[in-house]
This record gives C-alpha cells, structure tokens and sequence, in this order.
C-alpha cells in the first residue's frame, strides 16, 4: 500500500503552550488533525472556566489563516476545584474535559493534586455533569522505581476509583505498561486509553542510543520492549478502549539540553505519520483509521469528522529544528527520515 486516505483524525492529547511557543506549533497539529484536547498546564495552569475560554480564544487567534481545526479545553483538576467550577465548564460548551496530575508528576505539575480524596466531591459532579477524567497514571512517591510508576499507580489509586465512581468517564492517558493495557482492556466500558506514537516506536534503549538522548526523555519513561510490545499490540487490535493521544509536549532546546532537562516529546510535526509508521511495522494499516479517526470521537460522544487526510509512501527528512520563540525546538527524528508524508 503506498497511498492510505484516512478520515480526519483528531488528537485526543496534546500540548500546544502559550504565546510564542504556541505560534510555533499550532500550525504542525491543524494541518493534520481535526480536533485536539488542549491540555491545561500552562504557568499558572487553567483551573477555571473563565480561563480556560480566553485560553481557546488565544488559540483561534494563532491559528493560520484558512486552517480549521477546534480545540477542546481542559480544567486542571487541584485540591480546591469546586463541584460549581465543574458545572459552570459544563455549562460552557468548549471544555471537553478535567485532568489530574500528581503533584510534581511531569512538567507544570506543581499544583496538582495531593491526594485524590480532596478531589472526591468534583469527581463526583464530573460524574454527575458527565464530563471525562484524564489521568495522568503515575504515582510520584520517591520510593517507587520510576519505571514502576504507572503499574503502582493501577494497584493504589485507579482500581479503587474506577469501583467508586463506576459512571465517570476516564481516560489513562499515554499508556506504557502491559499492566496498563490489561486493566484498560478489562474495565468497565467508561475507561479508556490514549497512545503516544513515541510509545509505539520506542523502547527505554533510544534514550541511551549512543550516550543520553534528552529529546526522547518524556514521562511517563519509555519502558522495556515487552511492555511497547503490549501497547502496540492494543493500539492495532482494532479495541476502541484505545485511541490516538500524541501528548507531543514542545520544550525549547535550552530546556532539554541541560544539567536537569524537561520531559517531553515534540511530534506534531509528523503528528499521524509517525502512527502509520508503527501500524505498518505491526502489518495493521487498516486499523489506522479507527484509532485515530474513530474511537476517540466516539468516547468523547462527538460527531466522526467528515473530511479526510491521505498520506503517501514517501520518506521525508524531518528538519534538524523548528523556530520556537527565542529557541528552537527539537522534533523528533530530527534530521532522520520519516517513511509516510501528507499528500
């Protein structure tokens, strides 16, 4: 096959930060995808409705000219988010969803939640209001292997959630554990799992390739062959539990490159590409479209877009960085080829 027209994916996790970053990327992710979730850790991260509104309205206003793309907003869920803020983002129309970090899990993390019991009564309205959990899966207890983290984080806190609040939509965001995709594949059918094309494509070696590889430092970590295995093996079983989330997180290179460098992957650049790389290694083209055009739309209840996309068999070389603010930013496979393009 050397020609692949797909319905317009969307994007069911994604970065885009704010001001002159945003400028930089926005453009990579409208041009190929229809929709994306936005996610809320800006500094300071949006907690409110009021917020998260004049976010969107920052985005539209950075979108290219002629571009059509709608991006779905997000709360960042804290110790003090109120049953009112959950139904007031409700009420609103363009906040698709809440996501919860751990305190100190990943990048702008800082204000995120302490203890899930302080979140029970918003999680409750989230319920009530039907408004989607994004979890970010990792426990950040200084004890546990961080290679471990996901895996403890279903044993602690996940299963008891999914038991106490069985009508909440969640999400187990990004994915990379056989763990993981077991308990997906087995829970209620209000759970489900985004998977990043890193995940599918890398194990925990390409961050030692040849010395330490910082741009494909992300959290979580890129885990051991059997467990990319796993979730490769989830994302082209044709599942809808599973769908397309890049998490494509850009940070500058003076913020990766550096004594204690940020987590985070760039790959809006060859946003869907990327995944027709590893659904072709796994010999399951035709399962692309479902993962990435499908089965998120379904869970999130929204219309399937109308429109498509066709990507081509032709490698091309990733530029070596792209221009980001007063940095730049380091794409994944900077300077190697990626074997699909965009018609």
């Amino acid at each position: 096959m050397d020609r692949l027209t797909l319905t317009r994916p969307d994007d069911w996790h994604l970065h885009l930060r704010d001001g002159a970053a945003l400028a930089a990327v926005l453009p990579h992710t409208a041009q190929r995808f229809a929709r994306a979730i936005v996610m809320p850790n800006l500094k300071p991260p949006v907690t409110t409705t009021a917020q998260a509104l004049a976010y969107r309205a920052r985005i539209l206003a950075a979108l290219p000219r002629g571009a059509v793309f709608t991006p779905l907003m997000t709360l960042y869920l804290t110790d003090n988010t109120t049953p009112q803020e959950i139904a007031e983002a409700k009420a609103s129309g363009h906040i698709a969803a809440v996501k919860y970090y751990p305190a100190g899990a990943t990048t702008n993390s800082e204000s995120g939640v302490t203890d899930l019991k302080k979140t029970y009564a918003a999680l409750g309205a989230m319920e009530q209001h039907d408004m989607p959990l994004l979890m970010h899966g990792e426990v950040t207890d200084g004890g546990v292997d961080v290679f471990d983290r996901e895996k403890i984080f279903i044993e602690h806190h996940l299963s008891d959630l999914v038991k106490r609040f069985p009508k909440l939509r969640i999400v187990f965001e990004h994915i990379t554990t056989q763990e993981a995709v077991e308990f997906v594949r087995e829970a209620p059918g209000a759970v489900a799992a985004t998977i990043t094309a890193h995940h599918l494509l890398l194990n925990r070696n390409a961050i030692f390739e040849d010395g330490v590889r910082p741009h494909h430092y992300c959290l979580p970590v890129l885990k051991r062959e059997k467990h990319r295995a796993a979730v490769l093996g989830a994302a082209v079983s044709g599942n809808p539990k599973f769908f397309l989330g890049t998490d494509s997180a850009p940070h500058g290179r003076r913020a990766k490159e550096t004594a204690c460098g940020c987590a985070g992957v760039y790959t809006a650049h060859a946003g869907i590409e990327l995944y027709a790389e590893a659904f072709e290694q796994a010999g399951a083209l035709d399962k692309l479209e479902g993962f990435a055009s499908f089965f998120g739309a379904d869970f999130y209840r929204l219309p399937r877009n109308t429109d498509s996309i066709t990507l081509v068999k032709q490698a091309w070389d990733v530029p070596r960085e792209y221009a980001f603010g007063d940095d730049a930013l380091i794409p994944l496979r900077a300077g190697r080829p990626v074997g699909w393009a965009l018609d």
